[in-house]
């Protein structure tokens, strides 16, 4: 496992680089984000994904969900119902999954993504060079979400191709998730953004692993 400092402007083009080069091997990479720590690969790349299910232990029918630079790169993957694009807009970046029809066939197989455009700037600047990329909570199956680097390392480090070290990612609570594939919007999971009363979203059934 390569092990590289992701924490200021200057580190991105080295983590460019290795980013890229584990992708080009279906490699696994391991990052910050502006809650804890993810796992990242291409969500069309079938064997990348295969891989990030085999190394947390997670049930195959959990779809893995996706962080892009903006809501225009995540585009080709979903399909934003008719009112929701502003507010969407107006709210990200933000602690904030959304789920919403998939517009096309990803490697995980599922009719529905969750996606998010994170409140990290520097992962948003990577996302933006390399495209979206899964970022499904760095741990095993089950097991808490980790915002340490050195957890991560030790937990999941034979399974990595990549761990991009941002240093201590917040942790705290994770993102909430808002299911929109329903008509009507739930929480799925309540974290650290909430969401305003014009939404109007109902309350969901309890806590997801994502």
């Amino acid at each position: 496992m390569l092990r590289l400092p992701f924490a200021d402007e200057c580190d991105l083009p080295g983590a460019l680089e290795a980013v890229r080069s584990a992708h080009r091997e279906h490699g696994v990479v391991a990052l910050p984000t502006e809650t804890f720590y993810g796992l990242a690969v291409p969500p069309d790349d079938p064997v990348a994904v295969d891989r990030v299910f085999a190394l947390k232990g997670r049930a195959e029918e959990k779809a893995l969900p996706v962080v892009g630079a903006s809501i225009a790169q995540l585009d080709p993957l979903v399909v934003v119902p008719e009112g929701w694009r502003g507010r969407l807009e107006a709210a990200w970046p933000a602690p904030l999954t959304v789920v919403l029809p998939a517009a096309t066939t990803l490697a995980d197989g599922g009719k529905t993504v969750a996606v998010r455009v994170p409140a990290h700037p520097l992962l948003r600047a990577l996302l933006a060079a390399v495209g979206p990329l899964t970022a499904t909570s760095a741990n095993r199956s089950g097991g808490p979400a980790l915002a340490r680097a050195g957890e991560v390392a030790r937990l999941l480090g034979d399974g990595l191709a990549l761990l991009l070290d941002g240093g201590d990612a917040p942790g705290g609570l994770p993102s909430t998730v808002v299911d929109l594939t329903r008509g009507v919007p739930r929480i799925v999971r309540q974290g650290g953004w909430q969401p305003p009363p014009e939404w109007g979203v109902k309350g969901g059934s309890g806590f997801r692993s994502f």
